[in-house]
């Protein structure tokens, strides 16, 4: 029987990770495009080599400024399901090298479609979008709100997005947008705030660190649990017709109450430990995210099952775990040490 093949552009991300691991429960055969570096950063899914058969997940070279190899790639494994993820994610950076932001994000979803059309296959394509094309829009959001895009990161989504429809009308493409709002989990990055800060309580409480700087601790997001969210990308390629949904918990808490709920889960209070840097405060900021899913739970049958409060206590939970972990390393790398003195 011949496996079905999905290629993930980002396989190294927080998305990608878990997204790779739910196709290979699935019975696909992955590709994941990695982008050319130094160095080859596969942390997130190097376990994954170790649990299922070698032959179903492969990495590829290649990345989304290079049109050519991209075209090469699709020709090589033609695969039926594209899940695009790869971008330069992170919004304030996004103020920092704004050209590099847009060139991964615009320019490389046009280049992947490009290539899918070069190539002549007609793969199901899954394109990540981000609650923050909405802006300041009045919450709470859906797939019909205006798009209103406050940092370079999110004009570039709203431009890929809309190259999307423009892909999918035009070129009868089957290409489907997925308006992802926040999604977090321990395999998120350090430099996001919900991890950051996590990962700080953590090092707090084993007395590692004592202070950790934060910018506007009153903007809402709506936040879910990320293993759940790459499960509705999945869905959204397994219907007839491709469309556009929003994925959202329908939930939204300040960064100020995730800096509650961590610090208090782990017995400390935040007060004495948090301080505001206003370097870290966005030129341009996103006050209330909201998102409503009602399609998504409709028509995907798809729902959240993680609360606010249980996705804090998963993060926090596994960065004491990793810490803790670091810190016996460390320990018995001292110990071995002074043996042989």
């Amino acid at each position: 029987m011949t496996l079905p093949v999905a290629l993930i552009t980002g396989l190294t991300g927080q998305d990608g990770s878990y997204l790779v691991e739910l196709l290979l429960q699935k019975g696909y055969r992955v590709f994941g495009l990695v982008r050319r570096a130094s160095t080859f950063n596969t942390g997130r899914v190097d376990h994954l080599l170790d649990t299922f058969d070698t032959n179903r997940l492969e990495f590829l070279r290649g990345d989304l400024t290079d049109g050519s190899s991209l075209a090469r790639l699709l020709r090589l494994i033609k695969p039926g399901e594209i899940y695009h993820l790869a971008a330069q994610t992170h919004v304030m950076v996004s103020f920092e090298i704004p050209e590099y932001t847009a060139d991964t994000i615009v320019l490389g979803t046009i280049r992947l479609l490009e290539g899918v059309r070069e190539v002549g296959i007609q793969p199901k394509i899954y394109n990540a979008c981000s609650s923050e094309v909405f802006g300041n829009t009045p919450p709470p959001q859906n797939e019909h709100s205006p798009m209103a895009p406050r940092s370079p990161y999110a004009a570039a989504k709203a431009c890929a997005y809309h190259c999307c429809r423009i892909y999918r009308e035009g070129h009868r493409m089957w290409i489907a947008n997925g308006i992802l709002f926040n999604h977090e989990s321990p395999r998120r990055g350090e430099t996001f705030v919900t991890r950051k800060v996590t990962r700080a309580v953590a090092r707090i409480k084993l007395g590692l660190q004592n202070k950790v700087m934060l910018g506007n601790l009153e903007a809402h997001r709506d936040w879910g649990y990320a293993p759940e969210f790459v499960e509705a990308m999945w869905r959204i390629l397994q219907q007839e017709e491709p469309d556009d949904y929003v994925i959202a918990t329908g939930d939204s808490h300040s960064v100020l109450e995730f800096v509650e709920e961590a610090f208090g889960y782990a017995g400390l209070a935040w007060r004495q430990h948090v301080e505001i840097d206003a370097r870290l405060i966005r030129p341009l900021d996103v006050d209330y995210l909201l998102g409503d899913s009602r399609k998504a739970r409709s028509k995907l049958r798809w729902q959240p099952k993680t609360s606010f409060k249980e996705l804090v206590h998963i993060m926090v939970d596994a960065d004491l775990k990793r810490e803790r972990i670091l810190l016996e390393g460390t320990a018995a790398h001292h110990g071995a040490g002074l043996a042989h003195l």
